[in-house]
């Protein structure tokens, strides 16, 4: 069955596919499902423009109608102001700016009331631990699209292991090409290739972490 919020997403039809994120929040679709559909539009996207078929304009353009889909739906995501204390460190990998679905996860989060400190991208294995040591976080986040970036998770995990924080943060990994493979080579706790996996990923630690408050 095709998903016609992800193809009119991947057309980059803006009018259709705020018309049908409208319909499905009336239905009662997930916050979660509604941008996980979206979101595998926006890989259509990034596909075509690797391909040659869409120029940097559409990918430009391709967030600009991302960003209309959360205006739509922040007021339908409940917020959860007794988790703020919960803290969070996410960013992208150091070599790679790719960033679309850590912003849709950092989104979520902080519509469920989580404090998510945001790195940007291209952070260093070093940032990352002196981000951890500030926030003192629960959750280590780390984005990366770009496979030759992998090396450099590897050295954020040694470096919390050199610290003395492994054991007292969760390294969550997400993007294209990771794996079971990827989280075992550098040491991280999970990985998630879609924000549906990834936000019950966080959501799973987070229980956790509020239950031992």
């Amino acid at each position: 069955m095709k998903d016609e919020l992800q193809i009119a997403m991947a057309d980059l039809d803006e009018e259709r596919t705020l018309m049908l994120v409208e319909e499905r929040v009336k239905a009662g679709y997930s916050s979660v499902e509604i941008i996980e559909s979206c979101r595998r539009g926006v890989e259509v996207v990034g596909e075509k423009y690797s391909d040659s078929h869409y120029y940097l304009s559409d990918l430009i353009m391709s967030e600009e109608i991302l960003k209309g889909v959360m205006r739509i739906l922040e007021p339908y995501i409940p917020t959860n102001p007794s988790v703020k204390g919960l803290s969070i460190v996410m960013g992208t990998i150091e070599g790679d700016i790719h960033d679309l679905g850590k912003n849709i996860i950092i989104y979520l989060l902080r519509s469920s009331g989580y404090q998510v400190h945001d790195l940007g991208v291209d952070v260093t294995p070093e940032r990352f631990i002196q981000a951890v040591n500030e926030t003192k976080a629960s959750i280590l986040g780390i984005s990366v699209l770009l496979s030759f970036c992998i090396g450099s998770i590897k050295k954020v995990v040694d470096l919390l292991v050199d610290a003395g924080l492994r054991d007292k943060v969760k390294v969550v990994v997400g993007g294209y090409p990771v794996n079971q493979e990827v989280k075992e080579f550098t040491g991280a706790d999970f990985y998630a290739n879609d924000v549906t996996e990834a936000m019950r990923i966080y959501r799973e630690i987070l229980e956790i972490k509020e239950d031992s408050v």
